[in-house]
């Protein structure tokens, strides 16, 4: 009775996000599940997608491959997409320390800054990827739409019902969905998250992309959120939206006062943003594929500008004023860490607030042409790389200096 009483009781699959953006975690049960925490080897933060372990000092055989504690932070529970499943994030530790290259801890010390001056940071991101369908032959290809559109909905862009199915899944699993439409190319969509607090939002963003490929695969399909997976079809990025509240609740953003009801704000921290926009590029576009969308042209943020309801520049500052006041980065990856994205827009941003670095666009500063280059730009960074850490830097380098571009182009998990 005592078994069966416990097999009864959901699982609780704890994850958590490696440097790669990868998901790693385990299922845990009955006891084990209520306690909420387990272990792991912190190895897997510097094991490359061959599955080679880097020789990064003091995260590998040098240490001899020692574990990462990992507990469930209890806000981040949720109904699963599984049966009889509970889905939650875990705080890694290392030593009753929290771990250095966790990417949720990261973007936590990002918030750190902020919070002492008052903001809470918040974020929002929209989630552009291709769903791809059996070819017949054994492998997979874009989706074949009846009536293709931009922004379009139902059967004639989603015939097999898979989106649908995704977002059932998401809205059930408590998740703030606020819409979902095809996107510029046939077999392309896009799914919106409302805003959150920056660790939930990225929490959001993380298990969704989760949620979405594992929806795929039940259906048959596949989903790849590649920057640039198909050479003939429009590029697919992750479009982050960052704004600030006070600790009453209002928009820290906003200033009915000024012409263009921005506060200075905006200004200067978009003006970090475009100061620090090549060494940016390495973490918002983190494989080699990812540079065959940044090009000219593309609506992609390829150069370092911004503009007032601009998409073809890399920082637009959308029309809604008051609460709706928002700064959305549109050069980020789709197959991009959400946590490290947050987290390195976030310090970018806050130099410029507190250098009050003005907000100049630039027609020949561009992010790098490759992922070698964004990472000499970013080791030139000092500001940046400070503020990231330096296990972060030593690692996430090893990593993306390791990764050939065949293997990051048709690695299936992206």
């Amino acid at each position: 009775m005592h078994r069966a009483a416990t097999d009864a009781r959901p699982r609780l699959r704890l994850l958590w996000a490696d440097l790669l953006g990868v998901e790693r975690g385990k299922y845990l049960y009955g006891r084990r599940a209520d306690a909420g925490h387990t272990n792991f080897a912190v190895t897997t933060f510097v094991t490359a997608l061959d599955k080679s372990i880097l020789p990064v000092q003091g995260f590998a055989h040098d240490v001899g491959l020692p574990d990462l504690h990992a507990r469930v932070d209890p806000s981040s529970l949720r109904p699963g997409w599984e049966k009889d499943t509970v889905v939650g994030m875990a705080n890694l530790s290392r030593e009753g320390a929290p771990l250095a290259l966790c990417p949720r801890e990261m973007l936590r010390r990002a918030c750190a800054p902020w919070i002492d001056a008052g903001l809470y940071p918040q974020l929002a991101f929209e989630l552009e990827f291709y769903l791809l369908a059996p070819d017949g032959h054994g492998g997979y290809g874009p989706l074949t739409a009846p009536a293709p559109r931009v922004y379009g909905t139902g059967p004639a862009v989603d015939p097999d019902g898979v989106l649908d199915d995704m977002a059932a899944a998401a809205v059930a699993s408590g998740f703030p969905l606020e819409g979902f439409a095809s996107e510029f190319d046939d077999a392309q969509f896009e799914l919106n998250l409302g805003y959150r607090d920056a660790i939930p939002a990225a929490d959001d963003a993380f298990l969704l992309r989760v949620l979405i490929r594992e929806i795929a695969l039940r259906r048959g399909h596949r989903a790849t959120f590649l920057g640039k997976p198909f050479a003939e079809r429009a590029g697919t990025g992750m479009h982050v939206n960052l704004s600030f509240r006070t600790a009453s609740g209002e928009n820290a953003l906003a200033d009915p006062h000024a012409k263009d009801g921005l506060s200075a704000k905006v200004h200067h921290a978009t003006g970090g943003l475009l100061a620090h926009h090549e060494a940016l590029s390495a973490v918002f576009a983190p494989n080699a594929n990812a540079y065959q969308r940044l090009r000219p042209h593309q609506m992609n943020g390829y150069w370092a500008n911004w503009g007032y309801d601009d998409r073809t520049a890399a920082v637009r500052i959308p029309p809604e004023r008051g609460e709706g006041t928002r700064i959305e980065h549109r050069t980020p990856d789709g197959a991009a860490n959400p946590y490290l994205v947050g987290a390195a827009l976030l310090h970018a941003a806050r130099f410029g607030v507190e250098r009050e670095t003005a907000a100049v666009s630039s027609k020949e500063r561009t992010v790098p042409e490759s992922l070698p280059a964004a990472l000499d730009a970013l080791a030139a960074d000092a500001w940046l790389c400070a503020a990231l850490g330096p296990d972060f830097v030593r690692a996430f380098t090893a990593l993306k200096r390791a990764e050939s571009d065949e293997l990051s182009f048709y690695l299936p998990f992206f």
